[in-house]
C-alpha cells in the first residue's frame, strides 16, 4: 500500500467519533492527514460533539474534545491530495455556505479521487452538486437533500456502509469499520 495524502474538511461541532476515529485510523496506515477548517491556522482547535442514539426520535449531543487542526485551510491546494474525507456533525450544514468548501469538494469529484463522506458530512456534497446520479447513503434526516441534488438515498443499517465509484458513504460513525475499509479499498486501487 503506497501512502497517500488526505484532507479532512472540519468545523466547530464536527462529529467527535467521525473526526477522530479517521485521523488516526488513517495517520496509524501511514497516510499524511491533513485536518482543516476554514478560518483557523494549523495548531487551532475546532470543538466536537459527541452524538449518540439512545432511543430518542433523533441523535442526543453531548461536548467533545478539543480537535486540533494540522494545516491550514487557506494554504491547502485540492490538487496535492489524493482523497477527501468529510465527517458528520453540525459542522456540514454551515461549512457548505463557504464557497471555497464547495470547490474543493467539487476538484476531488470532478477528478474522481476517493471521498469519504459520513452522517451530515453529505450536506456538503449535495450543496457541492456532486451526487447526481450517485447511490449513497447518510443520517436519515440528510436523504432529503441528497435526493433534491440529484442523488439515489440508499438507506441500510447505521453499522454500515456504501460504495459508488470514487465516493464512500455512511450514516454515522457506528458504521466506521465498514466506510474505512471501503475507502482503504478505494486508496489500495490508485
Amino acid at each position: 500500500m503506497a501512502a497517500k495524502k488526505i484532507l479532512i474538511l472540519v468545523g466547530d461541532y464536527v462529529e467527535d467519533y467521525e473526526a477522530m476515529v479517521p485521523f488516526q485510523a488513517l495517520l496509524m496506515l501511514g497516510h499524511t492527514v491533513h485536518a482543516v477548517c476554514p478560518g483557523k491556522r494549523a495548531g487551532q482547535t475546532v470543538r466536537t460533539a459527541v452524538h449518540d442514539f439512545e432511543g430518542d426520535q433523533t441523535y442526543s449531543e453531548k461536548p467533545g474534545h478539543h480537535f486540533r487542526l494540522n494545516a491550514t485551510f487557506e494554504e491547502i491546494r485540492p490538487e496535492d491530495y489524493d482523497a477527501l474525507v468529510v465527517p458528520g456533525g453540525r459542522a456540514p450544514e454551515y461549512l457548505r455556505l463557504n464557497p471555497r468548501v464547495l470547490e474543493i469538494v467539487r476538484h476531488f469529484a470532478q477528478a474522481r479521487k476517493p471521498i469519504a463522506a459520513i452522517c451530515h458530512g453529505l450536506q456538503l456534497l449535495a450543496a457541492a452538486g456532486v451526487l447526481q446520479g450517485k447511490k449513497v447513503t447518510a443520517y436519515p434526516a440528510v436523504g432529503p437533500e441528497v435526493r433534491a441534488s440529484g442523488g439515489e438515498y440508499i438507506e441500510i443499517p447505521v453499522d454500515q456502509a456504501l460504495t459508488d465509484g470514487n465516493l464512500v458513504t455512511a450514516p454515522a460513525w457506528p458504521a466506521h469499520p465498514a466506510w474505512l475499509a471501503q475507502f482503504i479499498q478505494l486508496l489500495d486501487s490508485r
